[in-house]
């Protein structure tokens, strides 16, 4: 089916963003997912092509554009190309609006222009060795000492955690729960702030997630983001946002293994016949080709409703549930139909089945996503 949702505006976007994918990340792929970590260069280089800080306002050197469908592109050409490990996505579409939203002008004059140049990495560190999905399980505290906040605590799988340079810190009071949760500023270089080590994973080897500790860190009153304890709101309020970029994500997958493997079956022969001759293999394509297509239509609706400002949580969670476990069905019946190439690390299949294997996990588990949708048909 035609795509009807993009304009000339957006195609020649894309256009920016293929030639990025081919001038700076997929020469230097290799060697990123060997070392578990993309140089800051590529970091840069994408501040240079426009492609970081699509919502920022101008006058921080931003794109000025609210438009999802530009960071619906990115997604899209980043997942097809195979290089997750540059989460340009979790800096654009997940720490930026805390930062365009809830910053003061001078946080924004301090912050901005380093986040749209690429100088200025960003993480959120909201998952613990004990909470992960579950909000109010977070255990890392801030005391107000005055003139600053004594944070204490770790934080567990986080994504840009080795070169972030701005660190968004989920923390509640000592007392715990949902309503003491603020969201604090950690800056590169804080005394008591620690990385450990770059945690070794299946999949996205490019990646760098790691385990963050704070011992004793003062952070400063000013780095405060936000509202004071308001922090259970402002989170609730960005994740339809970060929901919806792991759908696209997941959609784009499906469509792009489905073709590689499409293009296999017509070569690969077996019984002196390709692939695509035996019935089993056509009815497998058919099915996955539909269910692609529905997911599409779906997934290309929440797209224009979450630009337009009118995507709720719950269409958000629907999205994110169905298409990343279309994704992970269709790229396992996708290695399946490739046989003992499928197994092959040197092949597209086998490395999204493991890049992709995440996304119904991250950015909320798939049961959460039902305990969304549930609760909302059933309060």
């Amino acid at each position: 089916m035609q795509r009807q949702i993009f304009t000339e505006e957006h195609d020649a976007f894309r256009e920016t963003v293929r030639a990025f994918l081919a001038k700076e990340v997929l020469p230097y792929y290799e060697q990123w997912e060997q070392d578990g970590i993309v140089s800051r260069e590529a970091w840069l280089a994408a501040g240079r092509a426009g492609l970081l800080g699509l919502a920022v306002p101008e006058e921080y050197g931003g794109g000025g554009s609210d438009d999802f469908r530009y960071s619906a592109v990115l997604a899209e050409e980043f997942t097809r190309a195979g290089a997750a490990g540059l989460a340009i996505g979790l800096h654009n579409d997940i720490i930026g609006p805390y930062l365009t939203g809830l910053a003061t002008d001078e946080q924004k004059r301090r912050w901005l222009p380093g986040f749209c140049s690429g100088e200025t990495i960003t993480a959120i560190a909201m998952t613990e060795p004990g909470a992960g999905s579950d909000l109010q399980g977070i255990r890392t505290t801030a005391e107000d000492k005055g003139d600053h906040w004594l944070l204490n605590g770790s934080k567990t799988f986080i994504s840009n955690g080795i070169l972030a340079d701005l660190v968004v810190v989920a923390k509640t009071t000592p007392e715990g729960g949902a309503k003491g949760l603020s969201l604090i500023v950690v800056e590169r270089g804080a005394e008591g702030f620690e990385r450990g080590r770059n945690l070794d994973k299946i999949g996205q080897k490019s990646q760098d997630t790691a385990e963050l500790f704070f011992d004793d860190v003062r952070v400063p009153k000013e780095n405060l983001l936000g509202e004071l304890d308001g922090a259970f709101i402002h989170l609730m309020t960005n994740l339809a946002q970060e929901r919806m970029g792991i759908a696209v994500a997941g959609i784009a997958a499906a469509e792009h293994l489905l073709e590689i493997t499409t293009q296999y079956v017509k070569e690969r022969e077996a019984f002196g016949r390709p692939l695509s001759k035996l019935q089993h293999i056509r009815f497998e394509i058919a099915e996955m080709a539909t269910e692609c297509a529905v997911t599409r239509t779906f997934l290309d609706r929440c797209i224009v409703d979450h630009s337009d400002g009118v995507l709720d949580a719950v269409h958000a969670s629907m999205a994110k549930w169905w298409a990343t476990e279309l994704q992970k069905r269709v790229a396992d019946r996708c290695l399946q139909l490739h046989g003992g190439y499928g197994y092959m690390s040197e092949y597209k299949v086998a490395k999204a089945f493991t890049d992709g294997r995440i996304q119904t996990i991250y950015g909320g588990t798939t049961e959460i996503m039902k305990e969304i949708i549930g609760r909302s048909l059933l309060a």
